[in-house]
């Protein structure tokens, strides 16, 4: 789609900003599984916290909801086929449209949590096609796709991407050999920057990257198949990689950024690592490794001064101290799953669709309260629980389930 000069003239100047109205995003507001809520139950009734809502027929999937103009956007899979739903607070569907095939072989079902801004919507299937369309009706602005358009190729369990917008570009790891990491226009679908990434043509790894603002620059950090790159966000200008493989190319984690450094979590023998990054973002200095510490999908958090992570092999949680990357902990009281972190509490979701409420101690796992969702949904207990308004929405498959955790 082609705009005159006037209309690019209008988007550029209505693009800066753009992240500041993005209502929700992909694992909290800095994609670091913190959430800013307050006022939340210190604990929860024997039976767990009360249902609010309980919505079904959202299809396959393991997508989180996201949140814009009173509004519920969530991805799911039916019949083969992607579609978009839109409820409000109350649970009432307003809306549903299709956005074409989704991956239906291996884990079937959405990947990508739907991203709004404004008035319009973007979202990966896993099948590679990166969309913009109108939130509310579905209509097309623009799309391109990961293989046709820049060389690169699907991976085993489908792309797994959460889009990422700073003003007004659309960030996407294709992974072709000449396309592997790109900056598109958000509004036009165009190639705004493109990098060679290591130059290796690494796949496309899972991953959701993160943007981490410098005094100097913005840097844009992901994880492809072999290592972990660093690249200016506005200029695409490719500035570090770090070795970081695995044997399945699996790197469904965030990196997240505290303090000067970049912390990054993988799965197998590529466990953990903290990064420091010089002041201008240009170059990076290995601080420590831990290959025990190995979450799958399930993120990582860091409060204070310590890390809080589920590990794949021993199905076990482990506490870390982020100086040394030491264990201070491990616990196998629930299951591995996911975590994020809201009012001074961590709330886990299990494998084995168990919720559980503790307080972040360097000294034990204290579980407070613990419910379950089994009786909801279908299939596996992958996705992140999100955190919005005194609101806990845990999705499992087909269905979500909306508690109410205020206090």
């Amino acid at each position: 789609m082609r705009f005159t000069v006037i209309v690019c003239l209008l988007t550029t100047v209505i693009s800066v900003s753009a992240f500041a109205q993005i209502k929700s995003s992909w694992s909290g507001p800095g994609r670091n599984g913190i959430y800013h809520e307050t006022g939340l139950l210190k604990e929860w009734p024997d039976q767990g916290p009360e249902v609010l809502l309980t919505i079904e027929g959202i299809g396959h999937g393991y997508s989180s909801p996201s949140f814009s103009n009173g509004k519920i956007y969530l991805s799911g899979m039916i019949d083969r086929t992607g579609h978009v739903f839109i409820f409000n607070k109350d649970g009432s569907l307003l809306n549903s449209y299709d956005y074409g095939p989704e991956f239906y072989t291996s884990y079937p079902g959405s990947r990508s949590t739907p991203l709004v801004v404004d008035d319009l919507l973007y979202l990966v299937s896993g099948m590679g096609k990166i969309m913009c369309l109108e939130a509310d009706t579905g209509k097309e602005i623009w799309s391109r796709d990961a293989t046709d358009d820049f060389g690169g190729s699907n991976i085993r369990w489908g792309i797994t991407e959460n889009l990422l917008i700073d003003g007004n570009k659309v960030f996407f790891a294709p992974g072709g050999q000449k396309h592997n990491i790109v900056a598109l226009n958000r509004f036009t679908g165009e190639i705004i920057w493109s990098s060679p990434g290591t130059g290796k043509g690494d796949l496309s790894a899972y991953c959701s990257p993160q943007i981490v603002e410098l005094p100097e620059r913005k840097l844009f950090i992901t994880k492809m198949a072999s290592a972990v790159v660093g690249i200016d966000a506005e200029t695409g200008e490719f500035l570090w990689s770090y070795p970081f493989a695995n044997r399945h190319s699996i790197h469904s984690n965030t990196p997240l950024f505290r303090d000067g450094h970049i912390y990054a979590f993988s799965t197998d023998e590529a466990g953990s690592v903290k990064l420091k990054l010089s002041s201008d973002g240009s170059q990076i200095e290995p601080v420590w490794e831990n290959r025990e510490i190995n979450p799958m999908h399930g993120g990582a958090v860091i409060v204070d001064d310590h890390i809080y992570a589920a590990v794949y092999v021993g199905r076990r949680w482990y506490c870390m101290d982020r100086e040394t990357g030491e264990p201070v902990w491990s616990s196998r009281d629930i299951d591995r799953g996911v975590v994020i972190y809201a009012d001074g509490k961590l709330y886990y979701y299990t494998e084995r669709g168990e919720l559980a409420l503790s307080k972040p101690d360097p000294g034990r796992m204290e579980i407070i309260s613990r419910t379950s969702i089994n009786h909801i949904g279908t299939g596996l207990h992958f996705s992140h629980p999100v955190i919005r308004e005194g609101r806990l929405y845990v999705r499992r498959g087909d269905a979500m389930v909306v508690f109410d955790i205020s206090e």
